[in-house]
Order: structure tokens, then C-alpha cells, then sequence
């Protein structure tokens, strides 16, 4: 399977978790996209009735389209399930998220629901993180001197524009500078530090999140995280 097929593969099979009655956080990302189409296909074919609390304006507007009903993230009482992607997953089920520019409202979401489920590609699996710039969510006044910061620990950061050279805003509004960094052997000690910077809205890194991870591919991976094994 190509790169493409495994995201589709991934993306449907998650969709056979979906129950009648379930509140869902919809993720974003190119492989969530197969998830929602999916979804929307149980909707208008099976008659599945759900509600989806969606993590960025794309997956809103996609979802809208198929007729999935939506709900906004303060007006549940609970979240039964998330499925969203990720940009990289280690062998403990740590992730980087964020290529979308979405992590505050998938963090949020995330925090928010009972079971969390990653669908991936192949290439998204290592052993550690690293191996994709690290996003972090900055508001936008002082971006450059925070920029200084990061450069001076060594975190060689980008601020993330787009192809007509303007910085990269969130659905919030903020704006992303991404880290470059080969790998990430301390998670946790990172995730503290960024977390505690002024400026810093969110950082990508998230910790202890997944519950398992679906990998697509001729046949379908479940990764599930250590706690869940016992």
C-alpha cells in the first residue's frame, strides 16, 4: 500500500469504532479526512446517529457537508471517543501533533474525552520523537523575541508561513513556530519547559494522550498504550 492507501485504511477502520449514541471528537489532518468521509457515509447509509465535536474549522466544514451533526466542545457533557492523526508516535504512544496547525483545540478535545485513538501511516511510527519540527503555538506579539529564546536554547525555531510569506494563523489567530529538532530524548522535561515560557499558547507535544494507535497498511496495526495492558 502506498502512503495514501494506509491513511484510507486507517481512517475507515477507525470509523467501525463509531457507535449509535456516541459523542465523537473529529480530529484534523489528511487522515482524519478518510475518517470523516467515512463517518459521513454511516450517517446518511446506516442511519448512524452521533454528535461530532470537531477540533479545527476544516473539519467542521467537512463534516457539516456530509451531514454529521455537530456540537460545540462546551456544550457536551462528555466526549466518548476522540480519532485524530499525528505527525509522529513513539514505541510508548507519545506523540508530535500539530503539521496543521490545529494542536490547541485538538489538545483541548483530547483532555476532554474518554478514549483517544491516533490514526497514522507507517512512516509515522518510531522508536522516539523527533524526525518532524515540533509546533508550537505562540501569540503573536513577541513571536520574533520568543523566536531569540528558543534559537538561544538550541531549538533551532521557524516561524511557520505560508506560500505567500505570511505567518501561519490559527483558528485562534496565533501563530506557529516550528522546532527543528532531530530528535526529542527528554519529552517530558521539554513539554515542562515550553509550557512555563511566556508567549507559549500550546506546545505539539502530547504526552500520555493515546490510548492506542490504528496503523494502516495490508493489515491493519492496534497499538495500545502500556496502561491499557494490564
Amino acid at each position: 500500500m502506498n502512503t495514501l492507501e494506509q491513511k484510507s485504511a486507517a481512517g475507515k477502520y477507525a470509523a467501525t469504532l463509531i457507535e449509535n449514541g456516541m459523542v465523537v471528537g473529529l480530529g484534523t489532518g489528511s487522515t482524519v479526512k478518510f475518517f470523516v468521509e467515512e463517518l459521513g457515509r454511516r450517517v446518511n447509509e446506516e442511519g448512524l446517529d452521533i454528535v461530532g465535536v470537531t477540533t479545527s474549522t476544516r473539519t467542521a466544514e467537512q463534516a457539516g457537508t456530509l451531514g454529521i451533526a455537530l456540537a460545540d466542545v462546551d456544550d457536551v457533557d462528555h466526549i466518548d471517543i476522540t480519532v485524530d492523526g499525528a505527525d509522529v508516535v513513539d514505541a510508548q504512544l507519545n506523540g508530535i501533533k500539530g503539521g496543521g496547525a490545529a494542536l490547541l483545540y485538538e489538545k483541548v478535545v483530547a483532555k476532554n474525552s474518554r478514549r483517544n485513538v491516533w490514526i497514522v501511516d507507517a512512516s509515522k511510527v518510531h522508536e522516539e520523537l523527533g524526525h518532524f519540527p515540533l509546533p508550537v503555538e505562540v501569540v503573536t506579539y513577541g513571536a520574533e523575541q520568543l523566536c531569540r529564546v528558543f534559537d538561544n536554547h538550541g531549538l533551532h525555531p521557524v516561524l511557520r508561513r505560508t506560500a505567500d510569506g505570511e505567518p501561519v494563523k490559527t483558528d485562534n489567530g496565533n501563530e506557529i513556530v516550528d522546532l527543528h529538532l532531530d530528535t526529542i530524548p527528554f519529552p517530558s522535561e521539554l513539554a515542562n519547559w515550553l509550557a512555563n515560557q511566556v508567549g507559549v499558547i500550546e506546545h505539539g507535544l502530547f504526552l500520555n494522550v493515546a490510548d492506542e494507535v490504528i496503523v494502516g497498511g495490508d493489515e491493519i496495526q492496534v497499538l495500545k498504550s502500556p496502561a491499557l495492558m494490564y
